[in-house]
């Protein structure tokens, strides 16, 4: 099961430029939809004007330390998700993103490397596929079960669901979907076709409602994080006070909070 490549055997039913086809379209509907998601909100024009607005009352800060800090913000903030406090939350997100990153990366290398049985596909390739999706599948009902804000400090029910909740629900349907696919696939199972179709329409939907999704903030956040650190550096900070030598304690005195 971990040695094959579930897009190969699927094409004895579906032309291999089908699948690659649909595999374009749902990059173009991301990107589309950042672009789209960019225009609307502003988020752009935002931070350009604020950056404008930044430097010309900043200190000035050489390309060296600009460069120091490009480094800083990719492996802390980027690679390392620095930005979380809590451990738990870190952990799920890194475990969910990096799953995300070889997931989708070892699915587009099947399906236009090696769409066919005809062109044997490296044992590697269909095992990443399947520990990016059990690492999605980790990370993101860990998150949704026992770290969610709403869940563990409000008391509200994990099941309940919220509009800002499309993204992590769609990608946990179109890898769970996936897996199962996939694993029902290699046992000849006839229901491995329902559950085919079940992921392409969850896949779809994780790639096409970027717009209204939290999808495209991937993106937007390596350049707030950035622009942050800048700020620090030449002393604007956005116009905010400096961090207090003891923050404030929130929650009550007895018990901390576990989300923050």
């Amino acid at each position: 099961m971990f040695a094959t490549n579930p897009f190969a055997e699927l094409s004895a039913s579906i032309a291999p430029a089908v699948m690659q086809v649909y595999v374009v379209i749902m990059i173009v509907l991301v990107a589309a939809g950042t672009l789209f998601d960019i225009v609307h909100k502003g988020s752009a024009k935002y931070f350009f004007d604020n950056w404008r607005r930044s430097r010309r009352k900043a200190q000035q800060v050489d390309g060296g330390e600009l460069l120091s800090i490009a480094v800083q913000t990719a492996v802390v903030d980027v690679l390392a998700s620095g930005e979380f406090c809590n451990a738990r939350r870190r952990v799920a997100h890194l475990l969910t993103m990096y799953g995300f990153l070889i997931h989708v990366i070892t699915t587009v290398v099947m399906v236009f490397g090696y769409p066919t049985p005809v062109a044997p596909t490296p044992d590697i390739l269909p095992l990443l596929w399947w520990i990016g999706g059990l690492m999605v599948c980790v990370g993101g009902y860990w998150f949704w079960f026992f770290i969610r804000a709403d869940v563990t400090a409000e008391g509200n029910s994990p099941f309940r669901v919220m509009h800002a909740d499309l993204f992590i629900l769609s990608l946990l349907a179109s890898v769970t979907l996936g897996l199962i696919w996939a694993f029902l696939q290699t046992r000849g199972s006839s229901g491995a076709n329902v559950f085919f179709g079940l992921y392409v329409i969850a896949t779809t939907v994780l790639f096409g409602t970027v717009p209204w999704s939290k999808f495209a903030h991937m993106f937007f956040k390596p350049a707030a994080a950035f622009e942050k650190r800048v700020s620090y550096a030449n002393g604007t900070r956005s116009g905010l006070p400096g961090p207090a030598d003891k923050p404030e304690t929130f929650g009550s005195a007895r018990e901390q909070p576990r989300h923050y």
